[in-house]
């Protein structure tokens, strides 16, 4: 996830808006269907739609909206109806969420706008490509996994380093539509507690903040990661994150695909789940991984009135 600056002109809510609750290896979403992108979803409405305590909770809120019914995606329509206008749980709005693609996907799946089968997604990372799995349980029940093409992993030349309680370790960047630090570790506890964002230096190296991961190994093409994503804090999973670490781990293992000509594969686990990535040898990165609806509802017209603003 990544913090970018956007504007709406859409109005203010005058009645209860429908919402769902959904996760992708327990990355979590507050999702708000919006086809034609009637909702201002301020920064502070989002805030308080993804508290924990007062509000539903999550990591990040889905707007689902048609693409061109927004100005941000209208030259994405030809290529895919619809658009994933994604925020961060503080309301700020972010380039791309791979587990929230999954998750977005998933409810379109619900909701009958889509079948099992390709789709095609927008984001303000670019047009992402997914893949529902026939699981044999129809539009409002799709539990089978779900591959995104997640596009090509850029690797900038600039490094980092991360630090954290006196420990300091070089840093592999690595953008996935949005910005990545990788850092390989002896043991995950030494990330320590990732409320706040571990310290990256020079800073110039991420002007707008980085998503920073904590890698260990687990076995051959098998790692294990703890992150703190930019806008949210530690979560219990990030798809783009999960991506990067892969591409990461590939490099720091001398493979590369465009160069070797064949396929890598690496299992990351994440701790809320497992996802595996695959990286092709035209650069393509291909994840799949579970989404989950878990609920549905309407929000409370008064309590949403006091959030808007």
């Amino acid at each position: 996830m990544g913090s970018v600056s956007t504007s709406q002109t859409a109005a203010r809510p005058t009645a209860p808006i429908a919402f769902l609750k959904g996760h992708g290896t327990e990355n979590d979403f507050v999702i708000v269907p919006d086809p034609e992108n009637a909702l201002d979803l301020s920064p502070r409405a989002v805030a308080a739609l993804c508290d924990r305590r007062a509000g539903i909770g999550g990591d990040g809120l889905l707007h689902v909206v048609r693409s061109a019914a927004h100005p941000e995606a209208r030259a994405m329509a030809g290529e895919a109806e619809w658009f994933m206008d994604y925020r961060n749980a503080d309301g700020s709005v972010a380039e791309m969420c791979g587990n929230g693609v999954r998750v977005f996907a998933r409810y379109l799946q619900r909701a009958g706008h889509v079948e099992a089968g390709d789709l095609a997604v927008a984001t303000r990372g670019g047009v992402k490509k997914a893949h529902l799995a026939k699981d044999g349980r129809g539009a409002e029940g799709g539990t089978g996994d779900i591959t995104v093409h997640m596009g090509r992993a850029a690797l900038p030349e600039e490094q980092a380093t991360v630090t954290v309680g006196g420990r300091r370790w070089p840093a592999l960047n690595v953008n996935m539509g949005n910005p990545h630090a990788v850092a390989f570790v002896e043991d995950l506890a030494h990330a320590g507690d990732l409320f706040t964002e571990p310290p990256v230096s020079p800073a110039s190296v991420y002007p707008d903040g980085v998503n920073v991961e904590f890698v260990v190994d687990r076995g051959p093409r098998h790692v294990a990661l703890r992150v703190h994503e930019r806008g949210s804090g530690e979560t219990r999973s990030c798809g783009t994150g999960a991506c990067a670490v892969a591409v990461a781990a590939a490099r720091r293992d001398g493979t590369d695909p465009a160069v070797t000509g064949e396929p890598v594969t690496y299992t990351v686990d994440l701790p809320g789940g497992r996802l595996v990535i695959t990286e092709r040898p035209d650069g393509g990165i291909e994840m799949t991984g579970p989404a989950v609806i878990v609920a549905e509802g309407h929000i409370d017209p008064v309590w949403l009135e006091s959030a808007f603003g």
